[in-house]
């Protein structure tokens, strides 16, 4: 397949001498970063800043600015080897500190690579500095990267009062924007209010899959390495909230779901009689190294895309969750934490149709249409 040629929000801003000058003439920058906030040619692009920019500040998102950390786990402050920058963190008991920093600066830029689901705390990052610069005056300034898979928005839009750290607005499942449509979205639509900028990307669709395009392809967490698990993680991180494993601990996570107690030939067969577009279902056994069900062999399933444009992996995850939990009623458990990730608690009520509630979720006066359309005014890629 030949690679369309793009250039991420990075790029054009270290090629732009006016969009540089702007931001030098701040008496101070923060950045915002983590490994996918590299150039087209591989560099951290923070190193390229130095000497550009007065660059004062790095802060950390979730599994630190060189992703060397697993989900949840604390990311300290620490000083940038590199280049001598202090490193100060948003994620954890060091958050307030990197806030009272966050207020004193010129400038924030914000440089990391979303996937495009609403359970993804990097958004939210996003968003708590955008809170704070607001409230004291400080720009922000995005540098957008592509989309990762693609820019369909679907599924349902979280309600409010089940708001989190997996879903703090009422945006869908799959949020079907680019990290700079979304802070320009959520920045007016929701009443954020910072003086926000984005430097749009070059060379990209809306329609575009990241692997699609000729950028380097830096895993955006450490249990998402590749673009089509990403995709399938919009349906299957739902059974982060249940006792089912999400394949973490697997060289497949996301992709495989099961559990030593599941009757994996039964689910199978329900699935396929299912006929869900753009994947096919296997069976499949697996034992996870870390995580749930840690040296226990699990039996389960593996979701193989077939085409992703077709693919609607909300609705897979619906289905097989919701399967699962009719077949073993004795077996299955949930936490409150599966009602934030699906943003209500629907899923568990009684007489739970799946099939029309994902039906219902496409209806044309219905609150994703109404997403969908405030959304378009937001865009910056055809």
């Amino acid at each position: 397949m030949v690679k369309r040629e793009i250039f991420a929000g990075a790029d054009v801003l270290l090629d732009s001498p006016d969009l540089l000058a702007d931001l030098a003439a701040y008496p101070s920058v923060g950045m915002v970063t983590n490994p996918t906030g590299i150039t087209k040619a591989g560099d951290p692009v923070y190193e390229r800043l130095i000497g550009k920019i007065p660059l004062t500040a790095l802060f950390s998102p979730e599994h630190g600015v060189r992703g060397e950390m697993q989900a949840g786990a604390v990311v300290d402050a620490y000083t940038d080897e590199g280049t001598g920058l202090p490193v100060h963190s948003l994620y954890g008991p060091g958050r307030a500190q990197a806030e009272e920093v966050l207020a004193s600066l010129g400038c924030l830029l914000f440089d990391i690579q979303d996937i495009g689901s609403r359970y993804y705390t990097f958004q939210y990052t996003l968003t708590d500095c955008m809170k704070v610069c607001a409230a004291h005056g400080v720009p922000v300034r995005v540098l957008d990267r592509p989309p990762f898979i693609g820019c369909e928005a679907q599924g349902n839009l979280l309600d409010p009062r089940f708001a989190s750290g997996v879903g703090r607005f009422p945006i869908p499942a799959r949020t079907g924007a680019t990290i700079g449509e979304l802070a320009k979205y959520l920045n007016d639509v929701h009443g954020i209010g910072c003086d926000l900028a984005v430097v749009p990307c070059r060379g990209v669709t809306s329609s575009l899959f990241f692997d699609e395009g000729d950028l380097p392809l830096v895993n955006p967490s450490p249990n998402l390495p590749s673009v089509d698990c990403a995709l399938i993680y919009v349906g299957t991180c739902l059974f982060e909230g249940t006792n089912v494993s999400e394949g973490r601990g697997t060289t497949k996570p996301f992709e495989l779901f099961g559990a030593p107690w599941l009757d994996s030939a039964r689910l199978l067969r329900e699935l396929r009689a299912l006929d869900l577009p753009g994947c096919l279902f296997r069976e499949t056994c697996f034992t996870p190294t870390f995580s749930k069900y840690a040296g226990e062999l699990c039996r389960g399933i593996q979701i193989h895309l077939t085409d992703r444009r077709a693919y609607k992996p909300f609705d897979a995850g619906v289905m097989a969750l919701t399967l699962i939990r009719r077949q073993h009623p004795e077996e299955f458990r949930h936490r409150s934490f599966l009602f934030n990730l699906f943003g209500s608690d629907e899923i568990v009520g009684e007489g739970f149709d799946p099939a029309s509630y994902l039906a219902g979720l496409e209806s044309p006066d219905g609150p994703l249409a109404a997403y969908r359309e405030t959304l378009a005014k937001y865009r910056m890629y055809e």
